[in-house]
């Protein structure tokens, strides 16, 4: 009986290390290159492959997850439950570097583009780990005797910088069209179509093409007020690490929808306008005129859209897992 058990022992610890042999690099190196078909794959043949580590630094699944900026990766583990918290490096008096000290390492990455966008996706990075780690694990010095914030902080320096420019540069340009529009739209609430009578009424106050007219240029005078106001807030805001978040996002998010709306209200207003002067005997023109007001907003559509919609879903749907119970 005690040489069966013995036997199926050594028959355990040879299937090990041919399933190390075996799964080693390929696994690793899955997890680096964010191949989760392939870490899943061997995670199935054999579960303890996740404690496969290099011997040269010690990184193993979650390090090179985190370490390479791999989501994908790092959703298998918090799947299939392989707490960070289990992983070495939870002793305080150690000074090592642990998960969020990679954390707080600057990657490079292809996934976003622009420097503010990177930082806000390095900050949800260090935020989703931060939050899945064991607590003992943040207060905790590397073998530069330097806590995780301080990494952070001291590597992502020049991204900060770089980002902080980007934002500057990029409400700028938008603050110019937006006062320009405010000057147009505010020119044009004095300039009534039609003119006025002898009681300084306007001719065409119950016509519908005035009405819209009315309600278009007021609306294109409060939005694109509105998205200086927050391409204002962002020119002065203090531009420190934790604002490209979320604040720094969301202001621009609310600029750009609210210039959007200025200029689709200031053309809206535009072809009020030529309606009400042609209508009775160029009407024919109304139609081409109309079609070529839309032109510039259909153009600024498509030319700011996809910044848009990559600042809104990296905001407010990041596709890192924040919480362990997500």
């Amino acid at each position: 009986m005690n040489n069966e058990k013995s036997e199926a022992n050594q028959m355990g610890v040879m299937e090990k290390k041919e399933a190390l042999e075996t799964f080693f690099s390929p696994f690793l190196e899955a997890a680096k290159l964010g191949i989760c078909e392939i870490v899943n794959e061997i995670l199935n043949v054999d579960f303890y492959a996740f404690t496969y580590r290099y011997k040269d630094n010690d990184h193993g699944l979650l390090h090179m997850a985190i370490l390479h900026r791999q989501e994908r990766i790092f959703k298998i583990v918090k799947e299939r439950n392989v707490y960070l918290h289990t992983w070495k490096g939870v002793s305080k008096g150690r000074k090592t570097d642990n998960l969020l000290h990679l954390a707080g390492q600057l990657a490079a990455s292809s996934q976003v583009s622009g420097a503010a966008l990177q930082m806000q996706r390095e900050l949800q990075w260090f935020k989703a780990v931060e939050s899945y780690v064991h607590p003992s694990l943040q207060e905790q010095r590397n073998k530069n005797n330097k806590t995780l914030r301080e990494v952070f902080t001291e590597e992502h320096k020049e991204l900060v910088e770089q980002g902080e420019k980007w934002m500057k540069g990029t409400a700028a340009s938008y603050s110019v069209v937006a006062a320009l529009i405010i000057t147009i739209v505010f020119t044009a609430a004095f300039a009534v179509p039609g003119d006025n009578n002898n009681d300084g009424i306007p001719n065409f106050l119950h016509d519908i093409a005035f009405i819209v007219f009315v309600i278009s240029d007021v609306l294109a005078l409060f939005s694109s007020t509105a998205s200086v106001l927050m391409f204002l807030a962002i020119l002065t805001s203090r531009y420190s690490e934790d604002d490209f978040l979320v604040s720094l996002p969301r202001k621009l998010i609310i600029g750009l929808i609210a210039l959007f709306f200025s200029i689709a209200s200031m053309m809206a207003a535009f072809g009020a306008t030529l309606y009400t002067f042609l209508f009775h005997s160029w009407n024919w023109t109304i139609v081409p005129i109309l079609l070529l007001g839309c032109f510039p907003v259909t153009l600024f559509a498509i030319l700011q859209f996809p910044l848009l919609v990559e600042i809104f879903f990296s905001t407010y749907r990041p596709s890192i897992p924040t919480t362990p119970n997500e």
